[in-house]
């Protein structure tokens, strides 16, 4: 570090070594002009999880080994209260600065996300954002948590939740009182509130100008005090690699709600008609990632049933048309997505935004009833047309003559192919025929009028 260089360099005796030291810093200023000073960027965008964890605490070390400050743009719902803990842990022993900017407008740093937030060395809002709304649990429509999952239950998540946020805020120099809040009464502020509350230390439009106003404060690390030099720092993006993106992918309702019908639909077709297995394969790809990502997800059993009901009786529409065997599979596909995720599970923390939207559910479902009751009046209408196939389909068929046909034989144009046939009276090349009756491979045709 800079600052360390100097230090180092003041406490050397004279001679070749001090000036050794002369030229250091003579040279530390034209680095800084140059925008020599680096920081790495790293972006959560989603849930905290998994695959969230395993990158953000992935970025720390990098940071650590390359001795670089880390930016960390976020935008959370909330996630995993365990996997919070991980990322919290992460971020208050890191031996580099973490600095952390809720970007941009629009974005949220909600209720898991707070956390992330107070346990960063200096954290920078941008407008338009808010931070908060961290109570651990919520039933449906809102309910308090003691009214859903049983009062002591809800009492001990409560408090322990809120020890975690002031102990966070505490060791950060934060506003506890206001952290405290956030979790026992769900509040939730804009970014200007939250400066002036303690909560963050800038309100920033965008990462650059976060960074030129954090540089020239020194904050406390694990390890040592850092002064920090972001001024016109050089951002090294890090990626997440493929499978830390998978499962933070597969960690969103919505992406659950999609595969586990598409793969329950995809294995039902292949069952109810085996062909070329193009259904089985799909259905059973979507099926396994949905499964996989139920495993990690607070989800209820009972909406689980639902959906699976609700994909039968589509099906069965298909079987046996009716009209009401679809209307009640749509029925069910919506109220299974809407209770998919589980609110009152003490293992996540999330905002209740964090749930699939009845803008999906409502399509999705009205989608495939409207393809089963399709295919359905198409069956039923082929079912009542009468047999047309093999020769029988052919008598009666029009078509033309395509060289002069008599007794002895020629060539017709019918039901899009050519024929041999034989006309008991001669007909010239281009007149329109009817097949009277086929024997074989050869039409009894005669001329008619056009």
């Amino acid at each position: 570090m800079p600052g360390a260089r100097r230090a180092r360099c003041h406490r050397a005796p004279h001679g070749a070594l001090g000036l050794l030291c002369l030229a250091l810093l003579l040279a530390l200023p034209a680095r800084a002009q140059q925008g020599g000073a680096r920081v790495l960027h790293c972006t959560l965008e989603g849930t905290v999880d998994a695959g969230s964890v395993a990158y953000l605490t992935g970025c720390v070390r990098a940071a650590e080994a390359r001795q670089d400050v880390l930016l960390v743009r976020l935008d959370t719902p909330g996630g995993q209260l365990e996997a919070t803990r991980e990322v919290t842990r992460s971020f208050l022993g890191a031996k580099v600065p973490v600095l952390v900017w809720v970007g941009p407008s629009g974005a949220r740093a909600g209720s898991a996300g707070l956390f992330l937030v107070l346990a960063s060395n200096v954290a920078g809002m941008a407008p338009g954002t808010n931070i908060g709304a961290a109570h651990p649990v919520a039933g449906p429509g809102g309910a308090d948590p003691e009214q859903v999952a049983g009062e002591q239950l809800a009492r001990k998540v409560v408090n322990d939740t809120v020890a975690f946020a002031e102990a966070v805020a505490r060791q950060r120099g934060r506003n506890a009182a206001w952290a405290a809040s956030a979790v026992r009464e769900s509040a939730s502020i804009p970014a200007e509130r939250a400066v002036s509350l303690g909560v963050v230390e800038l309100q920033s439009p965008s990462e650059e100008a976060f960074l030129r106003a954090v540089s020239g404060r020194t904050v406390q690390t694990a390890d040592a005090p850092w002064r920090l030099d972001t001024a016109g720092a050089q951002l090294d993006v890090l990626s997440p690699s493929f499978r830390q993106r998978l499962v933070h992918w597969l960690a969103n309702p919505s992406i659950v709600y999609l595969l586990f019908v598409v793969g329950a639909l995809g294995i039902a077709i292949e069952l109810a008609s085996p062909g070329v297995g193009v259904a089985g394969a799909l259905g059973g790809v979507s099926l396994l990632l949905a499964l996989v990502a139920l495993s990690v997800l607070p989800i209820q059993a009972g909406a689980v049933v639902l959906l699976l009901i609700g994909v039968g009786l589509i099906l069965a529409e298909l079987a046996v048309p009716s009209g009401l065997l679809g209307l009640g599979g749509v029925v069910l596909l919506v109220f299974g997505g809407l209770l998919l995720v589980d609110r009152v599970d003490p293992a996540w923390f999330v905002e209740p935004s964090f749930r699939i939207p009845l803008r999906l559910v409502l399509p999705v479902a009205v989608a495939l009833g409207g393809m089963a009751t399709y295919v359905a009046v198409r069956a039923a209408q082929a079912r009542r047309r009468p047999m047309v196939a093999g020769d029988v389909g052919l008598v009666g068929e029009h078509g033309r003559a395509l060289s002069a046909i008599t007794a002895k034989g020629g060539e017709a144009f019918v039901h899009g192919e050519r024929w041999s046939a034989v006309a008991p009276r001669p007909v010239p090349p281009g007149a329109p025929v009817v097949v009277r009756r086929v024997e074989g491979l050869t039409l009894f045709i005669e001329e008619t009028a056009t």
